[in-house]
Order: structure tokens, then C-alpha cells, then sequence
């Protein structure tokens, strides 16, 4: 008992601070708005690659600066699973690449609305690759989602096919992130994985640069940096708010970004999303909240069951 409560002195549980999560993750995902806005403007005179490589430039200079100037040369230790570690890095830079071009082909609201599907595809992915058990619920509102894009780009939608295709693989993408990164998860910390997966995405964009490179402006200067340095601070963000608020609380917020699309995408583009885009986008958002609500209320009623045995 005196053990107990001298482990607990030396090591004291992790306390939440849901307000702080919340306040967390609705400025992360701003953040990733702003960076995604700063992105749309670049594409009108920049490749995606090169926009990419300079997010992931600018945002691994904080990471160096941690290693090489604070010491922390543990954040380069890959404990037991590099091949994972650096697949994961790979679909990453894929992932960025393809976002930025949905951005650069279609609305903010649009390519926002569309991107939230990632969650959709991962139950599909889960089953594949974690053989995980996927319920009757979570099936339906892959269904319902997926008839929300149908509403969308419909023949009344108008929207650029291109881009729809581009924007869904950009989402298969993201959810093939969530499902590497939960199997990494058991083995690798999070700083870890996410350096490498800035270095490597910069030296992978840094590869066809030569070919698609087109030398900024002074003008420009601010919006590549403004990539990088508010992708890295959304990044920050959303790890303060996942460490002080449950997941399902966080992942709410996520939603707030198609508010800042829609504004950004009004301010700047005026662009302003189609009844049928706001009718699509209202299905897909039904169906990712029907996704959440059942997580959350499977991991509940796990946790009461595991409490019960003690």
C-alpha cells in the first residue's frame, strides 16, 4: 500500500483539462485551415510538390533544433519497427501532396467537406489491416457518408471531377495514416515518428524539385512560411488537445474546419458552397458523427465492464 501511494507521489496520474483540449483543438484545426488557405494561394504559380516541400521544410526546423541544439537525441531512437515507421512517413508526404491538390482544384468548403470522409474509409481499412470488428452502425454510416458524396457531385453539384477524385484518394490517404499510426502507436512515440515523417517527406518532395520548382517571390516568402509554420503549430496544437481532452471530444472540433473553409473560401475566392454541396456536406457529417457517437459509446461501456471486475 505505502508502495502504491509513493509510485503515485513519484509518478502522479495523468490529469485531463477538457476546456483546455477544446480550446486546443479548435485551434488546431484553424491552423490546418489557415495552412490549407496558404496552400490554395500558392498552387495558382506553384506545383503541389513544391508547396509540400517547403510545409515539411519549415516544419521540421523545430524538431532539429530539439535534436541538435536542446540534445534531445532520443526523439531519433526508432525502437522496434523502422519499416513501419518509414511507410508511414512515405503515405504521409503522399497524403500532404494530394490535399494540397484537392485545395488547388476545387472550393475550401468543398475539398473540406469531401476530406472528412477519411474517417468513412477507416472501419474499411481497420477490417483489412487490424482485422478489427466493425458493427451493423459504423457499416451504416460508411453507407450514409459515402451517399452524401453522391449528393454532392451529382449532376446538380457542379463540382470538378477531377478534384473529387483527387480530394477521396487524398482521404484514403488520411485514414491509411490513422490506421498506420494506430499500429505505431503500441511501439513508437509520437515525436518520433512525426520527425521522421518530416524529414522524409522533405527529402522525397526535394527529389522531382528541380523539375517543378519555380523561384518565390518576395511576396510569396510569407505564405511559405506560413505553410509550414501553421501546419507545425496545428500539429502542437492538436497533441496539447488529445492530451487533455478524450479523443471523441477532439475529433468533434474537426468540424469547425468547414466553417473556416466556407469563410476563407467566401473572403478570398468568393466561392460559396452549392444547396446541393450543403445537402451532401450535411450527410457526411451526419455519418461521421454517427461514427463518433458509437466509438465513444463502445469504449464506454468497455470501460464499465473493466471496472466492474474490480
Amino acid at each position: 500500500m505505502g508502495a502504491d501511494l509513493a509510485e503515485t507521489n513519484i509518478h502522479p496520474p495523468h490529469q485531463e483539462h477538457v476546456v483546455r483540449g477544446m480550446i486546443a483543438a479548435m485551434g488546431a484545426f484553424f491552423m490546418f485551415t489557415i495552412m490549407n488557405v496558404f496552400a490554395k494561394l500558392l498552387s495558382a504559380h506553384h506545383s503541389v510538390i513544391e508547396i509540400a516541400f517547403y510545409r515539411n521544410l519549415i516544419a521540421c526546423m523545430p524538431f532539429l533544433f530539439l535534436v541538435f541544439v536542446l540534445g534531445k537525441r532520443d526523439i531519433l531512437v526508432i525502437r522496434s519497427k523502422p519499416g513501419a515507421v518509414g511507410f508511414r512517413a512515405v503515405v504521409g508526404a503522399v497524403s500532404l501532396t494530394t490535399t494540397f491538390a484537392a485545395y488547388s482544384l476545387m472550393p475550401m468548403a468543398e475539398t473540406t467537406v469531401l476530406l472528412f470522409t477519411s474517417s468513412l474509409f477507416i472501419p474499411m481499412l481497420g477490417v483489412i489491416f487490424l482485422h478489427e470488428r466493425v458493427g451493423p452502425y459504423r457499416w451504416a454510416a460508411v453507407a450514409i457518408g459515402f451517399v452524401g458524396v453522391i449528393v454532392m457531385t451529382g449532376p446538380g453539384g457542379n463540382i470538378n471531377a477531377l478534384g473529387v477524385a483527387v480530394a477521396l484518394f487524398a482521404a484514403l490517404m488520411h485514414a491509411t495514416l490513422q490506421i498506420i499510426l494506430r499500429y505505431l502507436g503500441r511501439y513508437e512515440r509520437p515525436e518520433t515518428v512525426t520527425f521522421y515523417f518530416l524529414v522524409t517527406g522533405t527529402l522525397v518532395m526535394a527529389l522531382p524539385l528541380p523539375f517543378v520548382a519555380v523561384t518565390p517571390t518576395m511576396s510569396e516568402a510569407p505564405l511559405l512560411f506560413g505553410v509550414g509554420l501553421s501546419g507545425a503549430a496545428a500539429q502542437w496544437l492538436l497533441s496539447i488537445a488529445f492530451r487533455n481532452a478524450p479523443a471523441a471530444i477532439v475529433t468533434v472540433f474537426n468540424y469547425s474546419s468547414i466553417v473556416w473553409a466556407t469563410i476563407f473560401g467566401w473572403m478570398i475566392w468568393n466561392e460559396w458552397p452549392l444547396p446541393t454541396v450543403l445537402a451532401g456536406a450535411g450527410i457526411v457529417i451526419a455519418s461521421n458523427a454517427l461514427v463518433i457517437w458509437r466509438e465513444s459509446r463502445a469504449r464506454s461501456i468497455t470501460g464499465d465492464r473493466v471496472r466492474a471486475k474490480f
